[in-house]
């Protein structure tokens, strides 16, 4: 172990998206408890104001030694509360970026602080990778999708270059085009189709932004001196084989990053959150009052936004059930308008529901009443219902969500997939299996098994535990 006089100052920067800062903060937050590593965390102007509402002008305080910094992400000033446009985020970020990001770089060498000496940036923000070369120093990626949606985005060049998409047009959408299989990939399975990969290939435009973006930086990721996931071995090891022998470069699975522990520091960071929404705590007091295993809980994360007619089907679904059930429902989530349920629906399950506008979500799958999580399939939310043993009901939206519920429903048998076109009756029969059927009993089975092998994962000797060590070793050096 170094002594503390050596420590390193690793600066982070994740894609300035709710669910790519939360990975992101707890892996600065281990690199800070490991003892080796001064931290500097930037956020984009937009986010860093959005940090300061949710959580009061002393939420980005920080340590002496763990410090919070900004740079603008190039598009105009707004102050709204909600996920920027992703598209002109990965547009404008791609490009205007890198020379605030150097500045900032140049200013942290020249405070009195330890000198940069290494840059672990987002999946998404590679242009941290042109900067570390600038620098001359150490460069690693952390990809905050999941391990399959990573190693599928890797083939869209692939996908391009056998005619598979662009989409030859919207037909293709419907007519069964996206059940084509794509059995080429190794460490896929060998019946993963079309509509397995990434929303982002269901473009009929060859200049599709978010499409070119992805190839783009997947083509430099390799450039990288450590590729971070967060997941564990035993979930995604054939995934992790393929990506070491994509890239060259060695793959490191650190995760689930929320549970891994270091403790050679005294030093914690507990009180500093990643929301970027103020959570409502007292949900966990309505929680303490309900029966074990009795709660379906439904996030559909920071991004998916849906109509009103499906919000409408979602809230009748869950009322028919009868199951008591805690919902988040963020002010933006319903398209071009206020999210306003029935009023006969909130009557109607009012001594049985709970509605909050954002919670703490890792301490909700983690608490005893919940039996079951409705939700999109983002990654954070995939891996924290693995790890808190809780089945799902999976309603994909965008971007690595289709790839998560695929594996989520059939490769890790903890899911149950709803169909897009959200119908009140599915909803309600298939919360009465989650919470309560045949296929609800042995997804909660599975579940409990894949909780069982995080805890060997994260436990001093284990694969992620070890794994986090060696990376720890290559930022060092």
């Amino acid at each position: 172990m170094a002594r503390p006089e050596a420590k390193g100052h690793a600066v982070l920067v994740p894609f300035p998206a709710q669910g790519h800062i939360t990975p992101m903060l707890n892996l600065g937050k281990l690199l800070h408890q490991s003892g080796r590593f001064f931290i500097t965390f930037v956020n984009t102007h937009y986010n860093h104001r959005r940090f300061l509402r949710s959580g009061g002008p002393s939420a980005l305080h920080g340590l002496p030694d763990f410090r919070f910094a900004s740079i603008p992400d190039g598009l105009p000033p707004s102050d709204a509360d909600a996920t920027q446009d992703v598209p002109a985020l990965c547009a404008s970020t791609s490009t205007n970026c890198l020379e605030p990001f150097c500045d900032l770089i140049s200013e942290l060498n020249s405070d009195g602080g330890p000198p940069v000496s290494c840059i672990v940036g987002d999946g998404g923000m590679t242009f941290t990778l042109t900067a570390a070369e600038r620098f001359g120093v150490a460069g690693a990626l952390l990809w905050t999708s999941s391990a399959p949606s990573v190693l599928a985005n890797a083939h869209y060049r692939s996908l391009v270059e056998k005619g598979y998409i662009p989409l030859k047009d919207a037909s293709q959408l419907s007519n069964g085009y996206l059940d084509t299989i794509i059995d080429w990939v190794p460490g896929m399975p060998k019946d993963i189709r079309l509509r397995d990969f990434s929303s982002f290939i269901r473009t009929t435009d060859p200049n599709d932004i978010v499409l070119n973006f992805i190839i783009r930086e997947i083509d430099a990721a390799p450039k990288a001196k450590a590729l971070i996931l967060n997941t564990f071995d035993a979930l995604d090891s054939d995934i992790l084989n393929s990506l070491s022998a994509i890239f060259l470069a060695p793959v490191y699975a650190v995760g689930p990053l929320n549970l891994m522990k270091i403790t050679t520091s005294s030093r914690h960071l507990d009180g500093i959150n990643s929301s970027l929404w103020k959570e409502d705590f007292s949900c966990i007091e309505w929680l303490d009052q309900k029966e074990p295993q009795s709660v379906v809980y439904v996030n559909f994360g920071s991004i998916t936004v849906m109509t009103i007619e499906q919000l409408t089907e979602f809230a009748w679904g869950l009322a028919n059930s009868n199951k008591p059930f805690l919902w988040v429902i963020r002010p933006d989530v319903v398209v071009g308008e206020k999210a306003m349920l029935p009023p006969e629906f909130l009557i109607e399950t009012e001594e049985r529901s709970m509605i909050v506008s954002w919670c703490p979500q890792d301490q909700v799958l983690k608490h005893p009443a919940i039996g079951g999580f409705l939700t999109h399939c983002g990654w954070n939310s995939t891996l924290e219902s693995i790890v808190s043993g809780v089945p799902m009901l999976c309603w994909p939206f965008f971007a690595d969500q289709q790839t998560n519920c695929r594996y989520a429903c059939v490769e890790w048998g903890v899911g149950l997939e709803i169909n897009n076109d959200v119908k009140r009756d599915e909803v309600e029969s298939l919360i009465k299996e989650l919470m309560g059927g045949e296929k609800g009993r042995k997804m909660k089975e599975n579940a409990m098994a894949w909780k069982g092998k995080v805890a060997e994962a994260i436990a001093p000797g284990g694969t992620s535990y070890s794994n986090f060590n060696k990376l720890i070793n290559v930022l060092s050096n």
